[in-house]
């Protein structure tokens, strides 16, 4: 009997210790290249693209703005309530943050965008914008889709996952932010890799465009408050001429890169608003003036900041006119140089290769956009991609931010699918080292739509 005692207290101790980590099961090379076909042949299927088509028009008919995404954000949760997909609601505001898998380590993190553009849809379709003044002009109702694809094929196939997904439904893209406001909220607790995507028209459809290291510029948006004294336009003598001052201002701001900023190091200045005055005989008192300015480096865009602070204060007392001027706030911040990692670089080549084959993986040059996604790329390892859906034979598509931005619904199935594969690869290639009582935990997701973050 106490050798019975000693054999089961040792067979109880082996099963509480730590697994070694050569007793974890080696991948399946074969079975492993496999799962990003068997993706894409299961979102090429009606039951996926059909509802993810109809998921995009849906949202394309309705746009909101950042942080203003409450239908769309209804419209996700009512999506993954049917899947049987908890989720954490409300995280800045009207993001979404929802689980897949088995709810412990490791964790991944797949990300979409919601918000639309102020912009008037001049594309006349079955479903255009119903809202005036705004529009899904670049792409983030496709986004949305895909990730509700993605998140569809991942549940149907829970079971294989080695470790749990984290679906990032983030709001306020466009300016506002909503990455840092998630990441600040918790959204990547104990994550340890993040992919997204962004749909683009310069690339043909069934290829991916990407590169490591940084990929999107860092950018910032000023405002300019330029004060003279108004008056009659007959009379210019007895006023101050704001516009005057704000015409000189806004060419010597474009000396700031032609004359000042090295060719080889990309920068850019773009005035994008002018507001001044109200009627043909008359000189208003003051002109306002907005827009962006972009640079990879964190020096370059500091100077460049500085610079144009001072353009803009010393051309507009030149013209005997104050000028005050604001530049990013809490609601606005900076976004930082979207870096890809190096590792997840290797990774993806490799997932998207078995997907897409390699010559369909295609090398992408810097691009002075800039991207939110930076601000959770920055946090831990992140790799964003773009996923074209150019064919030449359905004619010319316009690029994002344009009126008449239209977007090629057969890409949908390959932006779910490389999702659903990154992330299910990731887990499998990235399994824990070891099990312990001690391993963390992602907080627990909470079910009900009226759950507080």
């Amino acid at each position: 009997m106490a050798l019975f005692r000693w054999v089961f207290l040792i067979l109880a101790l082996q099963f509480l210790m730590p697994t070694p980590i050569s007793s974890i099961p080696s991948i399946n090379p074969d079975k492993s290249a496999k799962i990003p076909l068997d993706f894409l042949d299961f979102a090429k299927t009606p039951e996926i693209k059909d509802w993810m088509v109809g998921i995009r028009r849906n949202l394309h008919e309705n746009p909101e703005l950042g942080f203003q995404e409450f239908e769309t954000s209804k419209l996700v949760r009512a999506e993954l309530d049917q899947m049987g997909i908890p989720y954490k609601y409300p995280v800045a505001v009207t993001g979404i943050v929802g689980f897949v898998g088995t709810g412990r380590n490791p964790f991944v993190a797949i990300r979409a965008d919601m918000d639309a553009l102020a912009i008037e849809e001049a594309v006349e379709w079955e479903h255009k914008s119903k809202v005036p003044g705004k529009m899904h002009a670049c792409g983030h109702d496709a986004h949305v889709a895909m990730l509700l694809g993605a998140a569809k094929m991942l549940q149907e196939r829970r079971e294989d996952l080695q470790g749990t997904v984290i679906l990032i439904f983030q709001p306020a893209e466009e300016g506002g932010g909503g990455a840092k406001k998630m990441l600040d909220a918790g959204a990547l607790n104990n994550v340890q890799a993040i992919f997204g995507l962004h749909v683009s028209s310069e690339y043909p459809i069934g290829a991916v465009a990407t590169r490591a290291g940084p990929i999107t510029a860092a950018g910032g948006i000023f405002e300019v408050v330029i004060n003279g004294k108004g008056g009659h336009a007959a009379l210019p003598q007895h006023t101050i001429d704001p516009i005057l001052a704000a015409s000189n201002v806004i060419v010597s701001l474009q000396h700031l890169v032609s004359r000042e900023a090295d060719p080889l190091d990309s920068q850019v200045v773009t005035i994008t608003k002018v507001q001044g005055g109200g009627a043909f005989n008359v000189i208003p008192d003051s002109v306002t003036i907005g827009g962006t300015f972009r640079a990879f480096s964190k020096e370059s865009f500091s100077q460049l900041k500085q610079r144009i602070e001072d353009v803009i204060t010393r051309q507009a007392s030149v013209q005997r006119c104050n000028a005050s001027v604001t530049f990013n706030t809490n609601e606005n911040p900076y976004y930082p140089v979207t870096t890809n990692s190096e590792v997840l670089h290797e990774y993806f080549g490799k997932v998207a290769g078995d997907m897409l084959d390699v010559q369909n993986i295609l090398e992408m040059k810097l691009l002075m956009g800039a991207e939110d996604f930076s601000f959770f790329a920055g946090a831990i390892p992140g790799y964003f991609y773009y996923l074209g859906f150019k064919n030449e034979s359905q004619g010319q598509f316009e690029r994002g931010h344009s009126p008449y931005y239209t977007f090629n619904e057969d890409a949908l199935p390959y932006g779910a699918a490389l999702h659903a594969s990154l992330a299910t690869r990731y887990l499998m290639e990235n399994p824990l080292k070891h099990t312990s009582p001690e391993a963390n935990y992602h907080d627990e997701p909470k079910r009900s739509p009226h759950d507080e973050f």
